[in-house]
């Protein structure tokens, strides 16, 4: 494992990264609505970051073909944008994306709800946003990875929702995916130690059901196996010397 620890310009530069990113989450998820198409979110995505002198980090990696990662109710992740895919009222769908700027990387994504959504529904998109936060509360140095995972895990599972375990969270920098992996899982104080100037992406992948996923034939997406709903949400984040982590997805539009 090879953890590269951020100065505090490589730092700057992640927010400046992460700003782009946030933003573009911001702008796809309100452009969501009933008739809308994937496609049509994931230009929308691309337009506004290429707008700021930056470029998509998604776009091409590993292969993949688009801006964002767009992912509807039982599709935990990877969802491939599509002209055909048509938005309709009551989907959840979760938006992952970054930026590129400068050498350095943001990366961030959220669950939104299209119209009236069922309670249940909701209730999922609530438990997995406040599992990220709770998750945050223990990224800070002088911890272990463990802490954050285990936080996840607690906050979801006393409610009833399954964890996906074959996906993570992971180190981002000058690369969008760096060591150490995150898994929203596992054994407070055990894991890497984390260090000032680390520079982290959570993200917890929920399930309604049981955390049991397949991945379908295109070789991207990811379903939950029992059809349930699924939602992700996910803040790029840096260790600091000062105690509480800095938070480097936050819009500012």
């Amino acid at each position: 494992m090879a953890i590269v620890l951020k100065t505090a310009s490589g730092i700057d530069k992640m927010r400046k990264a992460g700003r782009i990113s946030a933003n573009a989450l911001k702008v796809a998820g309100e452009a969501l609505e009933p008739g809308i198409t994937t496609k049509e979110i994931d230009n929308i995505a691309r337009k506004y970051i290429e707008s700021q002198g930056a470029k998509p980090n998604f776009l091409g990696l590993y292969g993949f073909p688009a801006t964002a990662c767009i992912s509807i109710n039982e599709e935990v992740i990877h969802g491939i944008p599509s002209h055909d895919r048509v938005i309709k009222e009551g989907d959840i769908v979760s938006i992952d994306l970054g930026a590129e700027i400068d050498g350095y990387n943001g990366d961030n994504a959220a669950t939104f709800a299209v119209g009236h959504i069922s309670d249940e529904a909701q209730r999922l998109i609530d438990t997995t946003r406040e599992s990220l936060y709770e998750g945050l509360k223990y990224a800070v140095a002088g911890n272990r990875v463990g802490d954050i995972s285990h936080a996840v895990q607690v906050y979801c599972e006393e409610r009833g929702y399954g964890i996906v375990r074959e996906y993570t969270g992971h180190g981002v920098g000058r690369k969008l995916h760096e060591d150490p992996s995150i898994p929203n899982y596992g054994t407070p104080g055990k894991g890497a130690r984390l260090l000032p100037g680390m520079t982290i992406a959570v993200e917890p992948m929920v399930t309604e059901g049981s955390y049991a996923i397949r991945q379908l034939s295109n070789g991207w997406t990811v379903v939950t196996e029992d059809g349930k709903l699924a939602a992700h949400f996910e803040n790029s984040v840096a260790i600091t010397k000062d105690g509480d982590c800095l938070i480097l997805t936050t819009p500012d539009i």
